[in-house]
């Protein structure tokens, strides 16, 4: 019989190899549509997707992850005629799985009109899945989607390997980079939203009701007859930390609704970065701000908000907040246990929109930060596009990505180069105080000429003999405290 996992090394440079023919073929091809609208030949291809296997360079980079990395085999579904976005979407699926500390073996992909509800792929190419699994010695298996829990179960079944999703995966990443107490509580928090309904019993043991004599196992009198299977005991377990986790969230978020409550009360605009995942905002917050924030080449490095007091070239004082990165297909228990992070964002003046120039398909990033930022209620918020890594993207990128949003502005946190523009955008639109005064402030009144400097805008300013006649804007807190200096007859003459 012939072997089901034909392929080798020699196949390594083929764009799109198939791995798995059936061993009938005919000669002739077929192209019977089948039920989906696909022709057979498609339907039955679960092709390689050349260049993800991760590349081991020294002997002891090899001996560590042959000691600490999880072998790992990815699985996709593509439907319709874009293999390139199917392909983008497995490249970032292995950069997702590496940075939760994998070694990549293979990357299969499945053409469909949509995945299997029983086993994602079909039940006809599992086993060749299986035997592809063999053939590699991978222990895990990958899916780059959302697998419900019958579909895990089944795959798990067939492939007789731990299978995990998408999902799954970026949890695992987000528990190992929360470093806060607010940050692992929502990580997990997630993690347990996701684990609910994906419980399954390992053993007929575990699904027995308590009974008999169970007084080693922590029942005993009282314990016994009917009552709570294993995994019903673990669901109200789970339920039971969910209420406690969020519980704790509640009192964590007081710390910085109160910030927040501090900075709206001065009426301090708040400025947020937001953007893809690994697409250079800390490297922005750093360059601009000085903030000695991480910055590493990974994806979700930055988990826990910072923020930071800047100012324009006018005096005028806002923040900086950096946030958590977006990815595609980003999960929703995580949009929810983050949801009091990306409140920052929703409550921002101003959203700094951060894309990687350089990435293979940034309309793609563009598209799914927007996609997180709606869910939020931030889409309502001024956005400047802030197109970063100029310094390693194409000419032609960044002309067609200006030209499709012309209110972007070019850089390369690395370098330095454009951050005046990005700053001169950030003043541009950044809110201005509406209430324009008059007034004729004692010379012992600097601090109420620090807070206009700091916190409005300047107009005009003249030092004269009774005072500092100024005209400026400001908000209308600070309005007030001025009314008593208001001085209709003054007439600045010195412009500011």
């Amino acid at each position: 019989m012939t072997s089901a996992y034909p392929y080798g090394p020699d196949d390594a440079d083929d764009d799109v190899a198939v791995v798995i023919e059936p061993a009938d073929t005919a000669a002739e091809p077929l192209t019977a549509p089948d039920g989906d609208g696909l022709d057979l030949e498609d339907r039955q291809a679960l092709r390689r997707v050349a260049s993800l296997s991760t590349e081991l360079e020294d002997i002891s980079e090899v001996e560590y992850r042959q000691l600490r990395l999880e072998r790992v085999v990815l699985v996709g579904v593509w439907a319709g005629a874009d293999v390139g976005g199917a392909e983008n979407s497995l490249a970032e699926l292995k950069l997702l799985a590496e940075t939760a500390g994998s070694q990549v073996l293979e990357a299969l992909l499945q053409r469909r009109q949509r995945p299997d509800p029983a086993t994602y792929i079909g039940s006809g190419k599992v086993e060749m899945l299986r035997e592809a699994v063999q053939a590699t010695g991978a222990d895990t298996v990958i899916c780059d989607g959302e697998l419900t829990p019958s579909q895990l179960r089944n795959l798990e079944d067939r492939v007789k390997v731990k299978v995990v999703d998408r999902t799954a995966l970026i949890l695992d990443i987000f528990a190992q980079h929360a470093k806060s107490a607010e940050g692992k509580a929502q990580v997990e928090l997630a993690q347990l939203q996701y684990m609910t309904q994906r419980l399954r019993g390992w053993g007929g043991n575990l699904s027995r009701q308590a009974g008999g004599r169970v007084g080693m196992q922590g029942g005993g009198i009282g314990g016994r007859g009917p009552g709570e299977t294993k995994i019903e005991t673990d669901r109200r377990r789970i339920k039971t930390k969910i209420a406690k986790l969020r519980q704790s969230l509640k009192v964590m978020r007081t710390t910085r609704d109160t910030k927040r409550a501090e900075r709206q009360r001065r009426e301090v605009p708040a400025v947020s970065i937001a953007g893809y995942t690994n697409a250079g905002k800390s490297s922005l917050l750093n360059r601009v701000t000085g903030a000695g924030v991480l910055v590493e080449d990974a994806l979700f490095a930055t988990l826990d908000p910072t923020t930071r007091r800047s100012q324009t070239s006018d005096g005028r004082v806002y923040t900086l907040s950096d946030t958590v990165g977006f990815v595609r297909h980003l999960p929703h228990q995580l949009i929810e246990a983050f949801r009091s992070t990306l409140e920052e964002v929703a409550d921002s003046d101003l959203v700094l929109h951060v894309v990687d120039g350089s990435h293979p398909d940034p309309e793609g990033q563009l598209a799914a930060v927007r996609e997180v930022l709606a869910a939020i209620g931030a889409d309502q918020v001024p956005e400047i596009v802030v197109i970063n890594k100029s310094d390693a993207a194409d000419a032609m990128v960044l002309a067609r990505l200006r030209a499709r949003e012309p209110h972007a502005v070019v850089c390369s946190a690395r370098t330095g180069a454009g951050i005046d523009d990005v700053l001169a955008a950030i003043e541009q639109d950044l809110p201005r105080p509406q209430v324009e005064v008059r007034v004729l402030l004692p010379y012992e009144r600097g601090d109420l000429l620090h807070q206009v400097h700091t916190h409005g805008e300047v107009l005009a300013l003249e030092h004269t003999g009774d005072g500092t006649a100024l005209t400026a804007r400001v908000h209308a807190g600070l309005a007030g405290a001025l009314e008593q200096y208001a001085s209709p007859q003054a007439s600045p003459a010195a412009t500011a």
